[in-house]
């Protein structure tokens, strides 16, 4: 019964376009729907009581968390633990997966109960992250985490580099700033001293000296990136 009122509900064309825009085709589409599907939509047309796509959900809030960590990890080598807690919170809260389902076309496929219809459901945050994570969890059982991997990478890149300075209680550079403020007024120097690479995969080299001493030195995908690594380099010493 549910494959048919999805056959009845879904557009075809609109399932196509939506798998082209996040670069992954569903070989088994039945998954793509499930995730799409609310349990307002399965309770007023009376299916299965897990014919819905919180199970999915719940499969990709785990494997969201899993990737996200694991890549943030990898990505930033000098980020202490509780900074790459507050980086992985603010990437899968439910605001930037509900922007991020927003700006893909998430609500438009949403399968609704008429009463979540009519009250908004198709922009309500909760409902869109909810969806989000379905969709991984789709993924997930579609092709394995691997694929899962690349698909949520491939979205949510960005915002990771977006949101990566914006969280910090007091970064490198402030630290060493307020350890040097304690013994001199003079500022400190940073400079962009190489860089290598073509632009899509640039890296640049950075360093801080104060009073014309070299104090550390850091690279970095972007010269902010840079000078932080070179603030952390000369922490380091400092320590």
């Amino acid at each position: 019964m549910l494959k048919t009122l999805w056959n009845n509900a879904m557009n075809s064309t609109q399932l196509q376009e939506f798998q082209k825009r996040i670069n992954y085709g569903f070989k088994n589409q039945n998954l793509l729907m499930l995730a799409f599907t609310h349990s307002s939509y399965s309770n007023e047309h009376r299916l299965g009581r897990l014919e819905y796509n919180e199970r999915l959900e719940f499969l990709g809030d785990a494997a969201l968390e899993f990737i996200i960590s694991k890549y943030i990890y990898k990505r930033f080598p000098n980020m202490p633990e509780g900074e790459l807690s507050k980086l992985r919170a603010s990437v899968v809260c439910e605001g930037s997966l509900a922007k991020k389902a927003k700006e893909i076309g998430f609500g438009k496929l949403l399968l609704l109960g008429k009463g979540e219809e009519l009250t908004g459901g198709r922009e309500r945050a909760s409902i869109l992250a909810d969806a989000f994570e379905a969709v991984i969890g789709a993924v997930c059982l579609d092709s394995g985490i691997d694929e899962a991997e690349k698909y949520v990478l491939n979205l949510m890149g960005g915002v990771i580099e977006e949101l990566k300075d914006s969280f910090r209680d007091a970064d490198y550079k402030t630290k060493l700033q307020e350890i040097l403020q304690k013994e001199s007024k003079e500022p400190l120097v940073y400079s962009i001293v190489g860089e290598n690479g073509p632009d899509h995969v640039k890296e640049f080299t950075a360093q801080v000296s104060h009073c014309g001493k070299t104090l550390g030195t850091g690279k970095g995908r972007s010269k902010k990136e840079a000078e932080q690594n070179a603030a952390n380099n000369a922490l380091k010493k400092f320590d």
